[in-house]
């Protein structure tokens, strides 16, 4: 199937599960992942009405910015190391996956330079799985308040990734503790803390998601095969 005919699918599966929700469609955002993505087929993606861009490498979304520049959003969905974060604000409108006090205050920094206030969602390893990144549910009320105080980024929201589920359905329980984790931090009315946003759900879970209360869809597979 062509890049077009995979997006209308998609966005067809997003449609059917709004209104079964009673959501408004508009309020789910679908962030094309384009790891190893060519920038011909990223063109072609971006010709569908495809608005935000999601790269896991700095060096890789570098490369194609050059190429594509602010015609979309850029959003970094992948790890950050804190060396290469300089050029991470300059690309990234948003940063999926802040996790150490040490790489939101290089962060600060180097979007302190440049004028920039960055947007950044805290990333949360719900599942608890060593081979991922992100903190612990109960460790994140603690980093939210010392980040908090950094005037050059802007916290919106929570993202997380669930474990590989054959059946969707088994990855429910994540994106339910994710949300319920972000309406208590919304409760808390944490300085320069806004839960705007929850990143969650990819091309095999994010219907589930969505139903999880997620609105923003990180999907790759679905989009490009």
């Amino acid at each position: 199937m062509s890049i077009k005919e995979n997006l209308e699918k998609v966005r067809g599966r997003i449609q059917a599960r709004s209104d079964s929700l009673g959501r408004d469609t508009r309020e789910i955002s679908i962030i094309a992942v384009t790891k190893t993505v060519d920038v011909n087929r990223i063109e072609q993606a971006i010709a569908e009405g495809v608005d935000i861009i999601g790269e896991s490498r700095v060096q890789e979304a570098k490369e194609k910015y050059q190429k594509i520049g602010d015609k979309v959003s850029w959003h970094l969905v992948g790890h950050l190391q804190r060396n290469k974060a300089k050029d991470a604000v300059r690309i990234f409108d948003l940063i999926h996956s802040v996790d150490t006090t040490e790489l939101a205050k290089e962060i600060d920094k180097q979007a302190r330079k440049i004028g920039k206030i960055q947007k950044i969602l805290v990333e949360v390893n719900v599942s608890g799985e060593e081979s991922k990144y992100g903190l612990r549910p109960e460790e994140v009320f603690t980093f939210l308040k010392e980040i908090s105080v950094l005037p050059s980024i802007r916290v919106e929201g929570l993202m997380t990734m669930a474990p590989l589920c054959d059946n969707p359905e088994n990855c429910r329980p994540y994106f339910r503790k994710l949300k319920e984790l972000s309406e208590k931090i919304d409760a808390e009315k944490i300085e320069n803390v806004k839960m705007v946003n929850l990143s969650m759900g990819m091309s095999n879970d994010f219907e589930v998601a969505i139903e999880e209360g997620s609105n923003m869809v990180r999907i790759g597979r679905a989009i490009f095969g």
